[in-house]
């Protein structure tokens, strides 16, 4: 799928409609963690994974670059590490000139006044004024994996961000997840106008109903009537 249409395609939607289409057609989620925010608030981001690992010097970040196609993401592992910023302004602006559509970075940047300015999307952990006072051997792997978390990203994957966070899917699986997260956000977005002309989700999701048949059968889930009668707030 090409990075355009990928853009096109999540514009409308969120980072948490992706991941309740993953659990829809049973693809692990795999989310950044939590402290993996975007720098500025509103950026949404979709596009290819295009990993690079950082060992202390940012050549690795221009051969990433330089290989990448326009709208791909850079994915960045620096080991989650908080003792140093491993990309500033330099690198931002850089990626934002090979037309790149945004930078996740398993670690901290800084220059945090100036990447703002830049306007590229980037997701990091934090910011710290100091930069890598290291150089260590460059990993095998360096253009081809990134670790984030506990999940390991690479080519094959498309990377999705927002202010809820980051998460990744493979890129096999992306116009199946993203068809199916467009059906939960239809159906979300209905429930909720309804509900703000005074139609509860209780009402809606026949709670009642649910609560009796639970007496009956207590093995019954929220989730199993919730599917039978087409609801959506759990997956």
């Amino acid at each position: 799928m090409l990075n355009d249409e990928l853009r096109a395609r999540f514009a409308t939607l969120t980072t948490a409609h992706v991941a309740d289409a993953c659990l829809r057609v049973q693809v692990a989620v795999r989310c950044a963690p939590s402290p993996l925010q975007a720098l500025v608030p509103g950026s949404h981001i979709a596009g290819c994974a295009w990993p690079a690992r950082h060992a202390g010097s940012v050549d690795v970040f221009l051969e990433a670059i330089d290989a990448a196609t326009a709208g791909d993401i850079l994915v960045i592992d620096n080991g989650g590490r908080v003792d140093e910023a491993c990309v500033g302004d330099l690198i931002a602006l850089e990626a934002r000139s090979a037309g790149l559509g945004g930078i996740v970075i398993w670690g901290l940047h800084r220059d945090t006044t100036e990447i703002r300015a830049i306007g590229l999307p980037l997701f990091s952990l934090g910011a710290m004024p100091t930069g890598p006072q290291r150089l260590d051997t460059r990993h095998p792997d360096a253009l081809r994996t990134a670790e984030v978390g506990e999940w390991t990203v690479s080519g094959a994957d498309v990377v999705f961000g927002d202010d809820d966070g980051v998460l990744f899917v493979p890129k096999s699986r992306a116009v199946e997840i993203m068809s199916v997260a467009g059906t939960i956000r239809d159906t979300e977005r209905r429930q909720a106008d309804r509900v703000k002309k005074g139609d509860t989700l209780r009402r809606q999701f026949h709670f009642d109903a649910f609560l009796a048949a639970r007496k009956g059968n207590p093995s019954l889930t929220f989730r199993e009537h919730l599917r039978s009668i087409g609801g959506a707030v759990e997956v």
